[in-house]
């Protein structure tokens, strides 16, 4: 009996002992073996780039160990603009390949065409509200439009393409964002999401549509179009830990900061946003025709000048913004293309959350939930769910857990960027990171290259995330537009994204994890770059 049980008992722990080894310790040195197959694991830098030709393999043993933020590494000695160097980087100058008319969203003759006609419908309209107006003692400024073929926003619509919405060095960006600082307004309005609802307020519900938000559309007098939103919290006041994400503030600098953000990872997928002083008397009431608009302007008991949406003081779920007593600080984003000359397409987020208070999706409560959606088309192919990841982690920078739906451009189908538009309800709490943000990274593990190689590049002190986006926020006029806190919190979460994508190689291997989006880079904007598609 005894030599049985001793039998039994030596096999038992052989039986664990062999799966230890196989399950445990042999992964561990093939993944040791793969990784100095390909670098020097004593290097000191995050990412190596060689001097000509393709970009080099990113160097993945020292990935999160970006020197302390607390001054004592090694900065540049030659002082100037780090967010300069930043854009001069080899990363920064990857040349997309020669775009044919199919690979820009618009042509100049369409373009042209179509805003003529919108000019001069507007101007028909004007004629007819100033008759109406005169007759009934209302008192409208009226401003003459100047329809510019050269304008700004023009050219911004005209550069949007396969790619991006606009190119890194396209001088029509600087040169919007300065001219939505001090463009005259000549007309106001209600957004169409918000006209869509026509008054109606369900207070039963738990969220409320997006025209419930306080926005507004402004027309400019070169007939350009931005959608403002005005200041409802201050700087320095995080959003109360008690509060569900869905009812929210939406905070005029997180717009601008998030555009700012964007174009630093350089996805380029939010359009342009500028911050400005408004006077909401004189650039929105006096210049509005909606009478419902007009309505809901009062003057507070300080004698401030202040407006409402329509359904706020029925529901009680926001409160009026007032000017001091006239001018109030909001962000300005630059409408795309109309609809009916730029048609998108709105598409529910895969990983959307709960819009209730107790519920759960699937991907929350499923960890192989990402294998569910590699089968369904059309992330089954192509590009589209690693853009969602792109957008995972752009959202999980800003702290955004709002993004139900994103958009596309229908014109370039399932090969097209999404638009990272609405991005108000980030940079709420500097204090948190909501790992649940990162679920597509998470499940799927998968990360396009020029992705991970320029989160690389944001860790170093040179080029240190944190620093490059306070350098690139000074250019706004509504600065400072995030508090010290809100910028260090970007370098905390850029660190934990850069673990889960190391957590993820040291699982599966690196060819399995990092995606190619191309093999070549130059600093010299005449080459073609070649792109190579794996996935």
């Amino acid at each position: 009996m005894m030599r049985r049980d001793r039998l039994f008992l030596a096999v038992t722990l052989t039986a664990i002992f062999s799966a230890d080894l196989y399950f445990i310790l042999l992964p561990k040195l093939r993944s040791v073996g793969r990784r100095s197959d390909h670098f020097c694991p004593c290097g000191s830098d995050n990412l190596t780039l060689p001097r000509h030709g393709g970009l080099a393999t990113p160097q993945l043993s020292n990935w999160t160990s970006a020197p302390p933020l607390d001054g004592t590494t090694s900065e540049p000695t030659d002082g100037g603009s780090k967010l300069g160097r930043l854009f001069a980087h080899p990363l920064y100058n990857i040349q997309t390949p020669a775009m044919g008319p199919e690979e820009r969203l618009l042509q100049a003759e369409q373009l042209m065409e179509y805003y003529r006609k919108k000019v001069s419908r507007w101007e028909r309209h004007m004629k007819l509200y100033s008759e109406a107006a005169a007759v009934s003692n209302i008192t409208v400024t009226e401003h003459e439009v100047t329809f510019d073929p050269d304008a700004s926003w023009m050219k911004f619509h005209l550069g949007i393409n396969r790619y991006a919405l606009y190119s890194r060095d396209d001088p029509a960006i600087p040169q919007l964002l300065k001219d939505m600082q001090g463009m005259t307004v000549i007309s106001a309005d209600y957004t169409q999401d918000e006209k869509a609802l026509k008054g109606a307020c369900d207070c039963s519900q738990v969220v409320k549509p997006s025209g419930h938000h306080l926005k507004l559309a402004l027309k400019m007098q070169n007939f350009a179009k931005a959608m403002f939103k005005p200041m409802r919290q201050q700087r320095d006041q995080e959003t109360p830990e008690n509060f569900f994400y869905f009812v929210d503030f939406q905070r005029h600098n997180a717009e601008i900061a998030a555009f700012h953000l964007d174009r630093i990872l350089d996805f380029r997928r939010v359009p342009p946003v500028a911050g400005r002083l408004v006077n909401v008397t004189g650039e929105v009431f006096q210049v509005t025709h909606n009478e419902d608009l007009r309505a809901v302007f009062f003057t507070s008991p300080a004698n401030n000048t202040c407006f409402f949406a329509k359904c706020l003081y029925v529901c009680k779920t926001e409160y009026a913004v007032c000017g001091g007593p006239d001018l109030l600080e909001g962000s300005l984003s630059a409408y795309l293309p109309g609809l009916s000359i730029a048609p998108r397409i709105s598409i529910p987020n895969p990983w959307i959350r709960s819009y209730t208070f107790t519920g759960r999706e699937e991907w929350e409560v499923n960890p192989f939930y990402c294998d569910t959606v590699k089968q369904l088309y059309p992330y089954n192919s192509g590009n589209r769910l690693l853009n969602i990841i792109d957008m995972s982690i752009f959202d999980f920078l800003i702290s955004n857990m709002d993004r139900h739906h994103y958009e596309i451009f229908t014109k370039f189908g399932d090969e097209g960027f999404l638009l990272h538009l609405d991005n108000a309800r980030g940079f709420g709490r500097h204090s948190q990171d909501e790992m649940s943000i990162l679920a597509p990274l998470t499940q799927c593990c998968m990360i396009k290259r020029s992705t991970l190689l320029r989160l690389q590049l944001l860790t170093r002190p040179e080029f240190r995330l944190s620093d490059v986006m306070r350098e690139s926020l000074k250019g706004d006029p509504l600065q400072p537009i995030l508090t010290e806190p809100h910028l260090l919190a970007l370098d905390r979460r850029l660190q934990k994204v850069l673990k889960t994508v190391q957590r993820c190689v040291r699982r599966l291997g690196e060819d399995e994890v990092i995606t190619k989006d191309f093999i070549k880079s130059t600093a010299k904007p005449q080459t073609a770059t070649e792109t190579e598609k794996v996935r």
